[in-house]
């Protein structure tokens, strides 16, 4: 009777995602605005992408500050398109420089790039972007299939499961993000932790560690630290680098035939899924997306295929970047059913909707009914935007790419202070800004990445705050009791010990995927 019921429920939750969807379809396109903003965010996604060493999470914090005056909606189209447009624009110096403008685009430059050389550039961009178009469908369509189903079981939780979810989250973004040493990434996520209890304590309001500093009584908010990790760390890498190499002059032709994409019709499916299901772990990103489906398709391609691998391989292209776009409506289902971020560009999109007062998690529904369905379609929006800017600006984009790195990165520092001091509009985010950069900086050069530096500031005071709630709740409770009344945080804790475990007994069984 129970499974009856829960069945029931589960199908009057579909029924109502479609009418929802439907109603907010006719909302948007009613206010043309909204369009306007989704396609500048997608543009300049695409054109930051596009740039070598500006990654999707650099875009993505830097330009929250152009949302604070903007209304909740299109604070929403104009995250979602930046989102969309910069996983792609990845690619473009990928494939005709030999330089990833983002992590994620590491397996499209292997390929894209052999093919470049042989006159096919403009080819390999037009798979590329075909590709991309195909994995932000699949992406979304899982997303809108699976989330009832995942906001029904996110009403289960309570503060035990949801410190069990947020710690877990922590650890497995430290042992994706460095899997040859998980020990590393989990030091870089007790660090972030650290910086995340700074401030008055939310139960019994006591300062910790403010050292009596007033502006230190708020804590430490996470976007000047999210920009100074990826922002000012990455221009510290880069300027000491030599310029780039010279761009190709022709790209050549762009779209690909109808006939040549049906021939990997498969591998963009089996890579659609990866890309969705690794996006769904929170802190996996779509760098271990791409490179899980470059492998997993090295694997099943034919003897034939197998032998282009690494030497230019279309089919190769098709499964990274199908893989990483569908990690887009991946990361947005634990970042909008549990109020956990997929990965530090979904934490970027959360960030934009705490400034507009939204609270994200199992209650969403209730307290802000339609979102999630507005985010559908922005999603299916800025998708078709994607496509079509990414052909417009496949040759302005080669332009800039004439740009040296010299002169690059010293413009990205004002923008990197006018990110962090528009928050709350003092100078003192603009420091924490500069010491995270630092911070991010000596981190990097030691191996360790800040992937789970970053979810650990923003889940810090999800961890804190639940666990203390729960320990006053199951104060006169036996552990036994506990754990036997509580059955799905006795499910998660174990997930939790197998995590830890699974990282410190594996030893040398994958190459490191991401480095931040």
């Amino acid at each position: 009777m129970d499974l009856a019921f829960s069945c029931r429920k589960l199908f009057e939750l579909e029924m109502e995602v479609l009418l929802q969807v439907q109603e907010q379809f006719l909302v948007i396109f009613q206010n043309p605005w909204l369009l306007v903003i989704c396609l500048s965010g997608v543009t300049l996604g695409i054109i930051w992408g596009a740039m070598p060493g500006l990654s999707t999470t650099m875009a993505m914090t830097l330009l929250i500050g152009l949302t604070v005056g903007m209304s909740q909606s299109a604070a929403i189209m104009f995250m979602l398109g930046v989102y969309t447009g910069c996983v792609f624009g990845g690619a473009i110096s990928a494939v005709l420089i030999n330089i990833p403008g983002t992590p994620d685009a590491v397996p499209t430059m292997i390929e894209g790039y052999a093919l470049a050389r042989r006159g096919e550039g403009g080819l390999a961009l037009g798979t590329a972007i075909s590709a991309s178009f195909l994995g932000n469908w699949v992406g979304i369509l899982l997303l809108i299939a699976m989330i009832p189903a995942v906001l029904f079981l996110a009403l289960q939780f309570r503060s035990w499961e949801m410190f069990l979810l947020s710690l877990w989250g922590i650890a497995i973004c430290g042992s994706m993000s460095s899997l040859e040493m998980p020990i590393k990434g989990w030091i870089s996520g007790w660090i972030g932790l650290l910086i995340s209890f700074v401030g008055l304590d939310a139960i019994h309001g006591v300062s910790r560690f403010t050292l009596g500093s007033f502006y230190l009584s708020d804590g430490i908010g996470f976007i000047p630290v999210l920009i100074g990790l990826f922002g000012i760390s990455e221009i510290l890498r880069v300027l000491p680098q030599k310029s780039p190499p010279k761009i190709p002059s022709k790209v050549g032709r762009v779209l690909p035939s109808l006939q040549t994409f049906k021939k990997y019709i498969r591998a963009s499916f089996r890579s659609g899924i990866i890309g969705t299901i690794i996006g769904a772990i929170p802190g996996a990103g779509a760098n271990v997306a791409s490179f899980f489906a470059y492998d997993i398709g090295r694997r099943r391609a034919s003897e034939e295929e197998k032998k282009k691998w690494g030497k230019g391989s279309y089919e190769a292209i098709v499964c990274a970047e199908v893989a990483n776009n569908a990690n887009v409506g991946g990361s947005m289902l634990p970042t909008l059913a549990l109020g956990i971020p997929g990965n530090a560009a979904a934490a970027a999109i959360l960030a934009a909707l705490q400034l507009k007062n939204v609270v994200v998690g199992p209650l969403i529904q209730v307290e802000n009914p339609g979102l999630i369905y507005f985010i559908y379609i922005g999603l299916i929006i800025a998708n078709f935007f994607m496509y079509g800017m990414a052909i417009a600006l496949i040759k302005p984009c080669v332009r800039l790419f004439s740009l040296p790195k010299t002169l690059l990165m010293p413009l990205i520092l004002p923008i990197c202070i006018l990110g962090a001091f528009s928050v709350n509009l003092n100078f003192f985010d603009v420091y924490v800004m500069l010491i995270a950069g630092l911070i991010g900086y000596v981190l990097h050069q030691f191996g360790f990445p800040l992937a789970p530096l970053v979810l650990a500031v923003i889940l810090g005071p999800l961890v804190d705050e639940n666990l203390r709630r729960a320990l006053l709740v199951f104060e006169n409770v036996g552990m036994i009791n506990v754990l036997w009344d509580r059955k799905l945080g006795t499910i998660l804790l174990l997930i939790v010990i197998y995590t830890f475990y699974d990282g410190i007994f594996r030893r040398g069984k994958s190459k490191e995927l991401i480095h931040d």
